[in-house]
């Protein structure tokens, strides 16, 4: 009896050209440049939304209106430009220190007021609420 020779079936990989959540479809290209539909019913359960440039593995099939995406499988999601550039515009650890001491001399400054109910107003409030935001932009990158 002959042992069954397993067949190793290689399905193509590419990433999405683009996708419109609204409408429901859009396309993809292969690594080696050929295009095919996606439409969001063959997206993986629970997804119904994939960004431009996500790197998938999937099988087509050759319809009337051509390529088809039958099944597909997230490899990679892109990073978001968002992201990026928060990462790059973050503070180093030096200077955040002396963000956060400069805070804290600050905010010990108008204790005071705030103890006997008066909040800082004009120029000295602007400065603090500048380097409230600052912070927090920082701690949220």
């Amino acid at each position: 009896m002959k042992a069954a020779v397993l067949k190793e079936v290689v399905m193509p990989t590419g990433h999405v050209k683009f996708f419109d959540s609204t409408k429901g479809f859009g396309f993809v290209q292969s690594d080696e440049g050929a295009e095919a539909f996606l439409h969001v019913s063959n997206l993986p359960d629970g997804i119904t939304d994939v960004k431009p440039g996500t790197r998938i593995e999937y099988s087509i099939v050759d319809s009337k209106r051509g390529a088809q995406v039958m099944t597909c499988r997230i490899l990679e999601v892109p990073e978001s430009l968002e992201r990026k550039q928060r990462a790059a515009s973050r503070m180093k650890n030096e200077d955040l220190v002396i963000l956060v001491e400069g805070l804290i001399s600050a905010l010990d400054k108008i204790r005071p007021g705030i103890e006997a109910g008066r909040l800082p107003e004009g120029a000295n409030a602007d400065k603090l609420a500048r380097l409230l935001r600052t912070l927090a932009d920082q701690l949220h990158s």
